[in-house]
């Protein structure tokens, strides 16, 4: 879709999210500065086996106005201004099938051990609009390929790159389902949260000298069980 490096990596962060025309408007000349394009406010449920195993990480990701108004242009809608899960669907399926490549963006640490593989695909994804905020929110459920006991345990989300920040919800970003009486969850963002700039953060692109940017930005989840 785009020809060299530079731009396939800049751009993929678009097409994962089924954004692709917005690479014509953001590609522009100017310096290569790590600044997002994509603001993203997250909402995570990690959901616990009655054994008291962590088996799936249900997301939901509400995008910003910008974002989503690009992700629905030239979509059919019955009312004027609303959007249906069902005529959503399609761009649901396109982004998680993209999202694949890169994890879901969604990284685990167990008892300090960096899980690699630790998610299967998505059992179930589909898009809410939200009319009165013209934002749409991804709702995915990502299954663990194995159930994991873990006394100490760390999510993470946050695109490598920084083409997409996921900022965690300030009204309960986290919660823990079924699991253990004991276990206790609490939030962290090391290094903040750079603002939005209308109009100005969109002048900025992506390079491979981001790559790792976005770590120092994640929104990171930390669970204790005894």
């Amino acid at each position: 879709m785009i020809g060299n490096r530079r731009s396939i990596q800049f751009g993929s962060a678009v097409r994962r999210l089924g954004f692709g025309a917005a690479c014509c408007l953001w590609l522009v000349t100017s310096p290569a500065l790590a600044h997002p394009h994509v603001w993203v406010t997250i909402k995570e449920e990690l959901i616990y086996a009655p054994d008291g195993a962590l088996v799936s990480v249900r997301h939901a990701w509400t995008f910003d106005d910008m974002f989503s108004a690009y992700a629905t242009q030239g979509l059919s809608a019955k009312a004027k201004g609303r959007f249906t899960r069902e005529e959503l669907q399609s761009i649901a399926q396109l982004n998680v099938e993209s999202l694949k490549e890169d994890g879901y963006y969604t990284y685990t640490w167990i008892d300090g051990q960096k899980q690699t593989v630790a998610f299967g695909d998505p059992t179930d994804y589909w898009f809410d609009y939200n009319p009165d905020t013209a934002e749409l929110t991804l709702h995915m459920t990502l299954p663990l390929k194995a159930p994991l006991m873990a006394k100490q345990l760390v999510v993470e989300v946050y695109d490598p790159v920084f083409f997409v920040d996921f900022g965690l919800a300030g009204d309960s970003p986290v919660t823990l389902i079924t699991a253990p009486r004991q276990c206790s969850a609490s939030t962290t963002r090391p290094g903040g949260s750079p603002a939005f700039v209308p109009g100005f953060n969109q002048l900025f692109t992506t390079s491979e000298a981001n790559i790792g940017m976005g770590m120092q930005y994640a929104s990171k989840i930390a669970v204790q069980c005894p």
